[in-house]
């Protein structure tokens, strides 16, 4: 009977040791230039018409902005499919919701419509605000999509940037699985309004 105890104990500790290895391991530090209480990189991007904007358009506006690998990532579509259900508080707060991704979302973006909601996507084609952000992914995208997406993309990125431009929370993926719970989002937005 002892060497079953034994036996189960030193399987608790195996997998209590996986776990935390999984939750801590491979989590990316935050870029410095993306760091709470910095003002938000100025970035160029295309809207979904191919006008291009600028992140000045943003001052006077906080914004959930989350960087988003593409309609190829079922956790990206997921995440937007997610966010839908807070979009209206989101607004209902003065913010604006924003996704950044390097290529066209015709998925994602039908999920935004059929949830009748006008989620903006902003297209960073040439990956230049995500290298300028500390965000490349290289080599990152599956092999099945290398011809229409090239082989690289962004790290999947959630910011809260208050109406002044600074950023005031970011949480980066540890893994590719991994997004931030839409309620976590909305708390701190709340709190970038209210400091």
């Amino acid at each position: 009977m002892t060497n079953l105890w034994t036996g189960l104990v030193a399987v608790l500790l195996v997998a209590g040791g996986a776990y935390l290895y999984y939750r801590t391991h491979g989590a990316r530090p935050v870029p410095a230039q993306l760091r709470p209480g910095k003002p938000l990189p100025e970035f160029e991007a295309l809207d979904e018409s191919g006008k291009r904007l600028n992140s000045r358009y943003l001052r006077g506006t906080p914004v959930v902005m989350i960087f988003v690998r593409g309609n190829w990532c079922p956790f990206c579509s997921r995440q937007v499919r997610n966010l839908t259900g807070y979009y209206k508080e989101i607004v209902d707060l003065g913010a604006k919701l924003i996704f950044v991704t390097p290529k066209p979302q015709e998925t994602t973006k039908r999920v935004a419509e059929f949830f009748d909601v006008e989620l903006e996507f902003w297209l960073d084609e040439s990956l230049s605000a995500t290298r300028e952000f500390g965000l490349l992914l290289e080599s990152a995208v599956p092999k099945d999509f290398y011809p229409e997406y090239g082989s690289d993309t962004t790290w999947p990125t959630s910011l809260v940037i208050d109406a002044e431009g600074i950023i005031r929370y970011v949480e980066m993926s540890k893994h590719i699985i991994d997004r931030p719970n839409p309620k976590a989002l909305l708390s701190e937005l709340r709190g970038a309004i209210d400091a």
